[in-house]
C-alpha cells in the first residue's frame, strides 16, 4: 500500500528527531570521552586555570581559585593596576603533588613594559584540597616575589637630573622650577570676600592683577568648584608663603614645571621646547618596579636609572625674541611675528599679542587669505615659464611656491606648524571671518617668514628650532633658478626704497613686501642673516604691518642686555 503524504512527513520527523537524538548522545559521549582521558589531575587543573586567570588580568577569576578570596583579589587587582604600562605572561614550571590533598607548584613570569624593559621571576606556592575542593593557599608572594599584606607594588619611571634649555648663544632660556599653584577651595571658605581680600593684598607685590573682585568673579562662575587664582615661581610664593598659608579656603600645590628663565620672555615656542625637551626624556629614562612598604618605602626589584639627557641649546635669540615682544603689542587686533635664520633654519623668534594668543596657534597653524603676499611667487613663476605673472596657473603657482618652502611636508622634534596651502583645501585650526573661497590660497605668518628666508639664501632652509634637529622635509624640491630669486630681491629692496613699504628705507640692507589680504596687513623681508614676517589681522591702518616691522627692527638695533 502506498504512503499518504501526511504518513510520510510523520515518518520524516521520526528519523530527524530520531538523527539529532543520536547526535546529541555521540556528542556527549565525546565530551565524556575527553573528560575521562584528560591526564591532568586536579591539583593540575587548578594551577592551569589559576595562570589563565592571571594571564587574562582578571583578578576575580584568580581570586575565586585561592583559600582567601577576599583578600588575594585587591591584592591581585592591585598588582594589574601597579603593572598596568606592561603585559604579564605567567608559565607553570613544576607542579609536585605531595599528597592526595596537598602540593607545590612554581610559576616563572615575565612582565614586558617595552623595548628592553622585562621583568624575570619566578615564585612559588602550595596547593590544598579544601571541603569546597583544590584551591592555590594564598599569599601575596604567590604573584610577586616578597609582596606582603601591607606592600604593594609598583612600575615607575626613572629620570635623572631634568635637562636645561639655552638659547642660541648659550644664554639660560628654559629651567625646571617649582611652580607653586595657590588654590582657592570655597568648601573651606567661610568668608570668600574676607579670604580674596587678603589674598589680593599679599599677592599685590607680585601680581597685582589678581584682584579681589577678580577672584570673587571666577569663584561664582566656578559655582562651588575650587580655583586656581594664580601660580608663582618659587622665589615668589618663599617670599610670600607665610602670609599666604593661614588665610581660610586657601591651599597650595608645588609641583616642579619647565618655564622661561627669564620671565620677559614669553612666546608659544616655549610649549614647543617644553615637548621636544620631554622627548628627550622620554628617550633617556629609565624604569623601575619597586615595592612599596608604609614603614620602609620604595624597595627596587628590577630596572635602572636612566641617564642624564643632555641640555638643549635652542635657535632663539632672547634679545630678538624680546624684540618681537615689543613690537607685537603695538596694535589692538591679533597680531604675529615670526623670524628665522635664513643660512641656518633656525626659528630666531615668534611673538603673538594676547588678542592673537585667544585665537589659538595663529603664527603657527593659522592659515589666513594670502592675498598680494604671494604676488612675489607669481613672478618667479612666470620668470620660469617665461609668461606673463597674471597667466600663471594654479599649478605652476603651487609648484613655485614650493620651490620656496610653502606647502612643504616638514618634521621638526616636537614643532608643528603650516607653511601655506596654494590650490588645496585648508588645513590650518584658525580662520578668521571674511576669509576667502576655500580654492584660494593661505599662507600662515611662519610661512611667510620661510618665505623671506628662502629668498633672501636663495633656497629652502630646513626649519630647526632645536640646534643639531633640523626639519626633515619629504619630497625636497630644487631651488628656483638664480635669475629669479635675483628678481624677487630686486622686487623686495625696491618695495622698500620706494614703493608700499618706503616707511621702513631708513633701515640698512633691509628687502622686503609689503602686503594686504581684504583688512589683514602683512609685511615679510629679511636685513643680514635674520628674515621675518608680520602679520596683522583686521588692522586698523594700511600701514599698521609696516609700522610694527618698523618697530622690530628699532628694538632688535638696540643692544643686547
Amino acid at each position: 500500500m502506498s504512503m499518504s503524504s501526511r504518513e510520510w512527513l510523520r515518518a520524516r520527523r521520526v528519523r530527524v528527531v530520531a538523527l539529532a537524538a543520536a547526535v546529541a548522545v555521540l556528542a556527549a559521549v565525546g565530551l565524556t570521552a575527553f573528560m575521562l582521558n584528560d591526564p591532568r589531575s586536579d591539583a593540575q587543573k587548578l594551577v592551569d586555570d589559576f595562570v589563565a586567570a592571571l594571564d587574562d588580568r582578571d583578578a576575580a577569576a584568580a581570586a575565586a581559585l585561592t583559600s582567601y578570596p577576599n583578600a588575594a583579589e585587591p591584592a591581585i587587582a592591585q598588582m594589574f593596576d601597579g603593572l598596568s604600562d606592561g603585559r604579564g605572561d605567567y608559565a607553570v614550571s613544576q607542579l609536585v603533588e605531595l599528597t592526595e590533598d596537598s602540593g607545590y607548584f612554581t610559576l616563572s613570569t615575565e612582565w614586558d613594559f617595552g623595548e628592553d624593559k622585562q621583568w624575570h621571576y619566578q615564585v612559588a606556592g602550595a596547593v590544598r584540597k579544601l571541603a569546597v575542593g583544590w584551591r592555590v593557599s594564598w599569599s601575596p608572594d604567590v604573584i610577586v616575589p616578597d609582596l606582603a599584606a601591607d606592600r604593594t607594588v609598583h612600575y615607575v619611571r626613572t629620570d635623572a637630573a631634568p635637562p636645561k634649555i639655552f638659547d642660541r648663544f648659550g644664554k639660560p632660556l628654559m629651567e625646571e622650577q617649582t611652580i607653586n599653584a595657590v588654590v582657592l577651595e570655597p568648601a573651606n571658605m567661610p568668608d570668600p570676600v574676607g579670604t580674596t581680600t587678603r589674598l589680593a593684598e599679599v599677592l599685590a607685590p607680585v601680581a597685582p592683577v589678581i584682584t579681589a573682585e577678580y577672584m570673587q568673579q571666577r569663584l561664582a562662575e566656578a559655582k562651588g568648584e575650587r580655583i586656581t587664582a594664580v601660580k608663582l615661581r618659587d622665589q615668589d610664593y618663599q617670599f610670600l608663603e607665610d602670609d599666604i598659608v593661614p588665610i581660610p579656603g586657601v591651599r597650595v600645590f608645588s609641583d616642579p614645571t619647565l618655564i622661561s628663565s627669564d620671565r620677559r620672555i614669553s612666546t608659544p615656542l616655549l610649549d614647543s621646547l617644553r615637548s621636544a625637551w620631554q622627548l628627550e626624556r622620554d628617550r633617556t629614562a629609565g624604569w623601575a618596579v619597586t615595592l612599596e612598604d608604609p614603614e620602609d618605602g620604595p624597595v627596587q626589584v628590577a630596572g635602572y636609572q636612566g641617564p642624564p639627557p643632555p641640555d638643549l641649546t635652542s635657535t632663539v635669540d632672547s634679545h630678538i625674541q624680546l624684540a618681537a615682544k615689543e613690537a607685537v603689542v603695538t596694535v589692538g587686533t591679533p597680531a604675529a611675528l615670526v623670524a628665522i635664520q635664513p643660512s641656518t633654519g633656525g626659528i630666531l623668534a615668534l611673538g603673538v599679542n594676547n588678542q592673537a594668543m585667544e585665537m589659538g596657534a595663529v603664527a603657527t597653524r593659522g592659515l589666513y587669505p594670502a592675498g598680494g603676499v604671494l604676488d612675489p611667487v607669481r613672478v618667479a613663476a612666470g620668470i620660469e615659464r617665461d609668461v606673463d605673472p597674471a597667466t600663471v596657473s594654479t599649478d605652476d603657482l603651487a609648484e613655485t611656491a614650493s620651490r620656496l618652502g610653502l606647502g612643504l611636508d616638514y618634521a621638526v622634534p616636537g614643532f608643528e606648524f603650516e607653511t601655506a596651502q596654494v590650490g588645496q583645501g585648508r588645513s590650518g585650526v584658525v580662520q578668521f571671518a571674511g576669509a576667502d573661497s576655500d580654492g584660494d590660497a593661505t599662507i600662515s605668518p611662519l610661512g611667510a617668514a620661510l618665505l623671506a628666508a628662502s629668498i633672501a639664501r636663495g633656497g629652502v632652509p630646513a626649519p630647526m628650532l632645536v640646534q643639531g634637529q633640523p626639519a626633515t622635509i619629504a619630497d625636497a624640491p630644487d631651488a628656483l633658478p638664480a635669475d629669479a630669486v635675483d628678481a624677487l630681491r630686486a622686487m623686495m629692496v625696491d618695495d622698500v626704497r620706494n614703493g608700499a613699504a618706503s616707511y621702513l628705507k631708513g633701515h640698512p640692507g633691509l628687502a622686503g613686501i609689503a602686503a594686504a589680504s581684504g583688512d589683514d596687513r602683512w609685511f615679510y623681508g629679511y636685513t643680514g642673516d635674520v628674515a621675518f614676517a608680520i602679520y596683522v589681522a583686521d588692522a586698523d591702518g594700511g600701514d599698521r604691518a609696516v609700522k610694527m616691522a618698523d618697530r622690530f627692527l628699532t628694538e632688535m638695533a638696540k643692544p643686547a642686555e
